[in-house]
């Protein structure tokens, strides 16, 4: 795989700063993420800068400009450039990693090679400046191969920080690189560094690895790391379902599923999560069969009790085990159906919940079941297309005509008048009767004539 590149285009103030930086008798390099998303051709979520003046030379050279003491005992400061915050270190090495996290403490050193040295993969440890970029570990041409490679020897970065297995693996999947041998032999090695990974950090890096485009392959090449932070999916693992519309066990059906699916957090989660039940569930009929009955609600269960441990926010808590609870159920398919989940659901979850059962549906075997429970979700999405083009029904004062206008129709206040309007109210909701004010009002109408001449015709 052969990845184009393009040269580094410097924003405004990163130019500013670095020749601040000259004034001073100083380097100034943008580094890291920004030069590597700045070759890929993708606009970089921010700028790092490196120097080699000591914090309080940077003070100096910034002198006028808001400057933010952020990390002073690493070497670093942010500096506001029109209210935009801009990080900017001094060149460093990093002290012993006892806790195989951090560092106990960092020396500043006055050569840009030895602070690229101290980085966790050659394509983060490349610097640039106008006309210039250095790149002593070969970040350039792993970015041409498409490869997550460690600078120096694998085993050491990793065991200096256990985060760098997930961020290895979260830099593949967002990149959709490959991750090179030695580096993968030695994330395997040191697998279980990840268990001194605070659960925070571990449900991010998990998020950012799941909304890549090679999120499925990642996961499928690495099942044992994963399963250091998710050990739910092990039963998943070579766990087959005995069913026909099954072709393959119910991890790789899981990551068939995920890797179909569009990139949107709440769905990839529940297609993560959507079968880990299975397993527990499993049962064989007298024809040898497999099924597992109440999977999707224990799997919710299980997705909630996931997102719990790695402290995840409650919102998308709730969304993803909306989804894995229902990913297998019925849906309806009458607008006073669609109506009820949309109160239940609202418009956003049950979009998703369609992308979810599709991505489950697509990733069997296509036979006959399968492909009537894709039409019904076709059928579905054109229900929830109709009923939310009407004006919104989620009560009685949603509805296009009052007690006002049959009064105005000639009925008097009280019960009859109520039950009247629940009639309406049902039709609509039924999709009987659209919900537009000069169609209840001849309905209503109607009504009224047939009370006053039950033998009209």
């Amino acid at each position: 795989m052969e990845i184009r590149q393009r040269e580094v285009s410097f924003p405004r103030p990163v130019l500013f700063l670095m020749e601040r930086l000259a004034a001073g008798g100083h380097e100034g390099w943008a580094v890291g993420g920004c030069v590597r998303d700045s070759l890929l051709g993708r606009v970089p979520h921010d700028w790092d800068l490196c120097t080699d003046a000591l914090p309080d030379q940077m003070r100096e050279c910034f002198a006028g400009l808001s400057v933010i003491e952020t990390g002073l005992a690493h070497g670093t400061l942010t500096v506001l450039v029109d209210r935009v915050p801009y990080e900017v270190t001094t060149y460093r090495v990093d002290g012993a990693y006892t806790d195989h996290r951090r560092p106990d403490g960092v020396r500043f050193v006055g050569r840009l090679e030895e602070d690229l040295a101290r980085r966790d993969f050659t394509i983060n440890a490349m610097a640039a400046r106008p006309g210039r970029l250095e790149d002593p570990f070969g970040g350039r041409q792993d970015l041409a191969a498409g490869r997550v490679r460690c600078v120096g020897e694998a085993k050491l970065r990793f065991e200096e920080d256990g985060l760098r297995i997930l961020r290895a693996m979260r830099f593949a999947a967002s990149l959709n690189f490959e991750v090179e041998e030695a580096t993968a032999a030695a994330m395997e090695q040191t697998a279980p560094l990840l268990e001194y990974i605070s659960r925070e950090r571990v449900f991010a890096e998990l998020c950012r690895l799941l909304t890549g485009p090679g999120a499925a392959p990642v996961l499928e090449r690495f099942p044992d790391l994963l399963q250091w932070v998710l050990p739910e999916i092990g039963p998943c693992r070579g766990f087959a379902t005995f069913h026909p519309t099954h072709c393959r066990d119910v991890w790789g059906h899981t990551l068939e599923a995920l890797g179909k699916s569009e990139p949107d957090l709440a769905v990839r989660w529940a297609l993560l999560l959507h079968d880990l039940a299975k397993p527990g569930c499993f049962v064989r009929d007298e024809e040898g069969v497999g099924h597992c009955p109440g999977h999707g609600e224990l799997g919710a269960l299980q997705a909630g009790q996931i997102l719990d441990r790695l402290r995840a926010p409650h919102k998308l808590r709730d969304q993803v085990v909306f989804l894995v609870r229902y990913h297998d159920a019925s849906l309806p398919l009458t607008e006073k159906g669609i109506r009820a989940w949309l109160r239940k659901a609202g418009e956003e979850n049950l979009r998703r919940l369609l992308e979810v059962k599709r991505c489950d549906l697509a990733a069997h075997r296509p036979l006959e079941p399968i492909r009537r429970a894709r039409e019904d979700c076709g059928r579905f999405e054109a229900l929830l297309e109709q009923v939310l083009a009407q004006p919104p029904l989620w009560n009685m004062k949603d509805l296009a005509i009052s007690g006002r206008e049959l009064m105005e129709l000639g009925m008097k206040p009280g019960p009859d008048m109520g039950r009247l309007l629940q009639e309406l109210f049902d039709q609509v909701e039924e999709g009987t009767l659209p919900n537009e004010g000069q169609a209840l009002r001849r309905a209503a109408a109607d009504r009224l004539n047939k009370k006053k001449n039950p033998d009209a015709p």
